[in-house]
């Protein structure tokens, strides 16, 4: 599984990894997806979407005796005459599971996604559609008390290793949306559940990996064969904000970065589905005043809503191996877009807000917490703009201009789309006609492409080659693990390849990864600083970040602490604390002295608080001194010193046995600190083991 530099073993000449989500849900008709389409040369992973917590608190795929069961009953009649999907017969079920395992390539691992966007909080009844039983949050959190119940974490936690067990997948992928405290986050048919007890969330979510993580290590201690744990991890700024120090990770192989979705219609802001970097001119970012004005010298005028700011986010507490950088393979747009350069950057808002679909604009819903929603929402692009739209409660389109890469394409060159009513789509609709032209533009600060209609004022934001690869090459200059691309069926073939005479399914940007990744350096696999050489004398302490609020959006700023318990038997007090802090929490040399909170920590877990005004200073080295990051992050870390006093006045106790917490503000998320080392009064510098 790994080898002896703790790097996994990848198939197909693999050095990083390529990672494609398989949906349940295209199975059938002349746009099915199945497992003998998965290009599986080019490939190191495929997560099987989606399992969910049934309401027995097991993972389940429905009613595996039903023959309609996509994942195990169905035997995929229609194509029955192509011996490509055709099953195997000695395997106990059917479905997609049985094409997977039949077609999968030897080193390629399957993983079973549980959750989903959809599937979080409820689940998906043949009977009678979405069935919102509290899936993920109440099965982890109880709805009423808030406390954890390890109860039905214990009871999904069996279920999960027998279930991979059983039908022969090599690990669990969590996709849980959201637990984080911040207020209406995930699914607003959710939010009854999810809101009741935010701020308990990430308790119960801690307590998920711990739990599965045991769970499978037994599953493979009697199997002899190892089960992955891994999550699905939102990448916003503001959903990380709420899930305190990211200290799930110890429990995880490793992270898919969600680094998509970062713009869509839920709100009239107008950009890119998956910007890498920032470009100084998000209008969404420029609302919050994060680029100038109101607080912007406390973010040092940084964006976060891009690919570099999530993955430097997670690299203080994982190496970069174990990070995978989540890109997409289909759009978002809007529709009527006024302003902007060809769209990008413009606004689109429904114009009667009233009608918002719910959890957005002016229909946040009965169980919202917010008194009113951040911004108008969007008027999503819809019909030929929108070929892979989801329903209302009413059978409706819902205008999101989401669509697959190759569909787009199809748009951009101007070739016919007759695929379009086995959609559900109504052709005699005048927006299911092509009006006007689609041209495409490439933002190079961003390294994302889109596409624009002067005519019907059409913005879609895609992926072309060019974009495509400059964000593979990111993670491979980065020493990432690799890419996880979000769905499979939405990458393309060309028409000069597929002989249709227009873009269809295919594998044209998944095995253009797969080149650059077979000729990439191995991975890094040094959390923090890869250039960090610690002391050669460790002691044992243990680190928390602590002090977080139960709601997250009282953690503005940031007043944490520090959690520091002194295992060893020396005398740490007066020492010098040292640390690395990512450069995703802004920090420039002028502003080091807001490290000092100005209230002490009021939340969770702060034990033997240091005197916040006399008990020591802060010093710190800055990774950069630019101010804002377009085109980018610096490269390195912020150093961050904190000189506890030595005495008099203040003076904290850290001999052996025990704790204190050093309070700190910051003002954007950061994980669990690394590459720490500890000097005594004396000189004499430690490091810690971790």
């Amino acid at each position: 599984m790994y080898d002896v530099n703790g790097r996994e073993k990848l198939p197909n000449d693999m050095k990083r990894r390529s990672i494609g989500y398989f949906t349940s849900w295209r199975s059938a008709g002349p746009n099915a997806y199945l497992a003998a389409d998965i290009p599986w040369n080019d490939v190191t992973h495929v997560n099987y979407a989606f399992a969910h917590v049934d309401a027995n608190w097991k993972v389940s795929v429905g009613d595996t005796a039903n023959p309609a069961n996509s994942a195990t009953g169905l035997t995929f009649a229609d194509k029955n005459g192509n011996p490509k999907y055709a099953l195997d017969p000695n395997l106990p079920y059917k479905g997609h599971f049985n094409m997977l395992q039949k077609n999968k390539k030897a080193g390629v691992k399957l993983l079973m996604s549980v959750g989903g966007w959809a599937e979080t909080g409820g689940f998906f009844n043949e009977a009678d559609g979405r069935t919102v039983s509290g899936g993920f949050y109440a099965l982890t959190t109880d709805p009423a008390t808030g406390a954890v119940r390890q109860d039905r974490i214990d009871i999904f936690a069996k279920s999960a290793a027998e279930f991979v067990t059983k039908y022969g997948f090599d690990g669990i992928d969590i996709d849980y949306e959201y637990p984080t405290s911040m207020s209406d986050a995930g699914n607003p048919e959710d939010w009854k559940i999810g809101n009741a007890k935010r701020g308990d969330l990430w308790k119960g979510y801690m307590a998920l990996t711990k739990t599965l993580r045991a769970e499978l290590d037994k599953a493979a201690a009697a199997s002899g064969k190892y089960y992955m744990l891994t999550i699905a991890s939102p990448s916003s700024g503001y959903l990380l904000r709420g899930m305190e120090a990211m200290q799930a990770v110890k429990y995880l192989d490793y992270v898919n970065m969600m680094t998509y979705d970062l713009h869509g219609a839920w709100n009239h802001f107008v950009g890119h589905n998956a910007p890498l970097y920032d470009t100084g001119k998000d209008n969404e970012i420029a609302d919050a005043k994060i680029y100038s004005g109101g607080d912007a010298h406390y973010y040092n005028s940084q964006g976060y809503l891009n690919i570099d700011w999530a993955y430097k986010y997670f690299r203080t507490a994982l190496a970069g191996g174990r990070i995978n950088i989540g890109l997409p393979y289909y759009t978002r747009g809007s529709q009527n877009v006024a302003g902007g350069t060809n769209g990008l950057w413009g606004v689109s808002a429904l114009a009667d807000q009233k009608k918002c679909y719910l959890g957005t604009g002016g229909n946040l819903g009965p169980d919202a917490l917010s008194a009113k929603a951040g911004a108008p929402c969007g008027l999503g692009a819809q019909g030929i703009d929108n070929l892979w739209f989801d329903k209302d409660a009413a059978g409706n389109e819902m205008f999101a201009g989401v669509n697959p890469l190759w569909h787009v394409n199809n748009l951009r060159d101007g070739l016919s789309a007759p695929y379009f009513t086995q959609y559900g789509h109504d052709q005699s609709r005048p927006e299911a006609k092509v009006r006007g032209t689609y041209q495409e533009h490439y933002d190079d600060v961003a390294k994302s492409s889109w596409l624009w209609n002067p005519t019907t004022k059409v913005f879609l934001s895609t992926e072309n080659e060019q974009s495509f690869a400059a964000k593979v090459q990111y993670a491979i200059d980065q020493g990432a693990g690799g890419i996880m691309f979000w769905e499979m069926a939405g990458d393309y073939s060309k028409p000069s390849e597929n002989g249709l005479g227009y873009y269809s399914m295919g594998s044209t940007l998944t095995k253009l990864a797969a080149a650059k990744l077979r000729s990439a350096a191995p991975y890094g696999t040094k959390a923090g600083d890869e250039k960090f050489v610690r002391p050669a004398d460790l002691l044992d302490v243990s680190v928390d970040m602590v002090g977080y609020k139960p709601k997250g959006d009282d953690n503005y700023p940031l007043a944490i602490g520090l959690k520091l318990k002194n295992n060893s038997t020396v005398n740490l007090s007066g020492a010098k604390v040292s640390f690395n802090v990512a450069p995703s929490t802004p920090l420039i040399p002028s502003e080091v002295q807001y490290l000092k909170p100005s209230d002490p920590p009021a939340g969770n877990g702060v034990e033997n608080l240091v005197d916040i005004y006399s008990g020591g200073t802060w010093t710190a080295t800055t990774a950069g001194t630019k101010t804002g990051n377009v085109g980018g992050l610096p490269d390195g870390f912020h150093r961050l010193t904190y000189a506890m006093k030595e005495s008099g006045w203040g003076v904290a106790d850290f001999s052996a046995g025990k704790t204190i917490t050093i309070g700190m503000r910051v003002f954007m998320p950061l994980t669990v600190p690394s590459d720490i080392t500890i000097t005594l009064p004396n000189g004499k510098v430690y490091g810690i083991k971790r």
